[in-house]
């Protein structure tokens, strides 16, 4: 659940379903509008749009924020809440981007500047700051920023992925083009990773001896991120699995299935065994990718295990809804390793 706090109603809270009714019945403007209260930390949205509820539609909605002159984007699915800045308490010896933690609702989590660490200026007016807390790979961020917009319904098919000479060592991973202007969605698993290593991907601490040989097993994965992509291919090829063919986005995977399927017919199933696809990729995301997949003549027999940050108690039913036999939250690759092995042992 999203939720949208009130700024100074501290008591006032909405879901997302709630925050949609609202705002039909309370538009102040075409885009925006207040809930209720003299300031809310949250107040931007399309009239005419509800929340995205179906799985495998191929769409996505972001909230985007700014710093600066820029523009961003966020996964809905990422926010948990936008509430205004609170009490921060310091850390001695973290990154300089870590104002420190923050205690919200029973949780204490960090609070990265996101602006800090993108080097932008400080904020001319850090009280009117926003704060994004966002969930993903299993643990609570809060994400400090100057301003919140609005909610955008987008398909992956609009988002375009930075060029070799445009990507670098930069945490975009899409541009969406909204007329004149550009939204830079980001990669904000990378940007923890960058900050602290600890809390992301760690392949080291498993130790599963291969007993096994799976090289005939041909596994398919989707997935954007290249530094993904190497740690995928380092713990599968670890427990014996080397037969691997991997692409970069949902669209080129389904391609290649497709072709093998017009070709081969049911027995694709002797060509690969299993697919892994991560959920946020451009041109089309897991959840299409799994819904198609299941939805076809032929490829509904191959296993699909969804491998994301974006697993949790709250988004799972999603992956259900399009039929994905495995759902693994990144970063356990120990849990995409046993699952892996016991597709595999499966007659």
């Amino acid at each position: 659940m999203v939720r949208f706090r009130a700024g100074t109603c501290p008591n006032i809270h909405y879901s997302a379903n709630q925050y949609y009714r609202l705002l039909s019945r309370h538009p102040l403007t075409s885009d925006c509008f207040l809930i209720n209260c003299k300031e809310a930390c949250f107040v931007a949205a399309e009239e005419s749009k509800g929340i995205l509820l179906e799985s495998g539609t191929n769409e996505m909605e972001i909230i985007e924020f700014g710093i600066g002159e820029s523009a961003f984007g966020i996964n809905v699915m990422k926010v948990r809440e936008i509430i205004n800045p609170i009490k921060v308490v310091q850390l001695p010896g973290t990154h300089p981007c870590v104002e420190g933690l923050i205690y919200l609702r029973g949780n204490v989590m960090p609070q990265i500047n996101l602006g800090q660490y993108l080097d932008y200026e400080p904020s001319a007016n850090p009280q009117h700051d926003r704060v994004i807390v966002a969930e993903f790979n299993q643990m609570k961020i809060a994400f400090r920023v100057q301003t919140v917009a609005r909610i955008h319904r987008i398909s992956w098919e609009q988002i375009e992925k930075p060029s070799d000479l445009q990507s670098g060592e930069t945490v975009a991973v899409g541009i969406i083009k909204m007329g004149e202007r550009i939204i830079l969605l980001l990669d904000f698993e990378k940007i923890v990773m960058e900050i602290n290593p600890d809390l992301g991907v760690a392949t080291n601490k498993m130790n599963m001896p291969i007993t096994t040989d799976h090289s005939k097993q041909h596994i398919v994965i989707a997935e954007d991120s290249a530094t993904l992509r190497h740690f995928i291919e380092g713990v599968l090829n670890g427990i014996g699995f080397t037969n691997l063919s991997f692409f970069e986005n949902g669209a080129l995977a389904w391609n290649y299935l497709e072709d093998l399927a017009e070709k081969r017919e049911d027995k694709f199933v002797e060509d690969i065994h299993l697919l892994i696809t991560d959920i946020e990729m451009p041109q089309m995301d897991g959840h299409h990718l799994t819904r198609r997949i299941k939805e076809h003549k032929f490829l509904k027999k191959l296993p699909v295990v969804i491998f994301s940050s974006l697993i949790n108690e709250d988004l799972f039913h999603k992956g259900e809804a399009v039929g994905a036999d495995v759902q693994i939250s990144k970063p356990d690759f120990p849990g995409l390793a046993h699952s892996l092995i016991d597709l595999a042992l499966k007659p």
